[in-house]
């Protein structure tokens, strides 16, 4: 006897790894860590720092 299977349980399981695998291929492409994004942003400022403690004073 073969075991009953609720379709609808599969149909949504089903759905979901797809939403998955199209979300892990989007945030490859796309997506960066919070980690990735705050290591930029502070090197981005040290930068700017150290360019502005470069600059002449126009007189």
């Amino acid at each position: 006897m073969s075991n009953v299977i609720n379709l609808n349980k599969f149909r949504k399981a089903r759905a979901k790894s797809s939403d998955r695998k199209t979300a892990d291929a989007n945030a490859a492409r796309h997506g960066r860590s919070k980690a990735e994004k705050d290591r930029d942003a502070t090197r981005k400022e040290a930068e700017i720092r150290h360019l502005d403690g470069h600059k002449r004073d126009k007189e």
